[in-house]
């Protein structure tokens, strides 16, 4: 018999209550046997939603759209430009039939 399965939630502290009240007694059992002792770093929402914020702006940006984007997300336009910097030609491109300015210039 493993005590760690006899746990119950009148046996944890205050603070450990609120822990396990966040994440169930089954899944604290589990945290418990697996980080005892140690330090482990819980990531900031804003932090683990950068990726995802990202791919909304890149899927929302125009190719001229960066002020209405820095508004929505709260983000300066320099760093809307970052986020979008290797998509930009490609939703800046030419319609078809539309005259390219670059077209012919082999030479550079």
């Amino acid at each position: 018999m493993k005590l760690l399965d006899e746990l119950t939630y009148d046996d944890l502290d205050e603070e450990q209550k609120e822990l396990a009240d966040c994440i169930g007694l089954d899944a604290y059992k589990k945290l418990v046997a697996t980080y005892a002792g140690s330090s482990i770093n819980i990531r900031m929402p804003k932090k683990l939603t950068l990726k995802s914020r990202n791919r909304y702006i890149v899927r929302d940006f125009n190719g001229y759209n960066f002020g209405e984007l820095s508004r929505l997300y709260g983000l300066t336009e320099r760093q809307i430009r970052n986020i979008v910097s290797e998509n930009t030609e490609k939703c800046r491109s030419t319609l078809p039939g539309q005259i390219n300015f670059f077209d012919g210039d082999e030479e550079n």
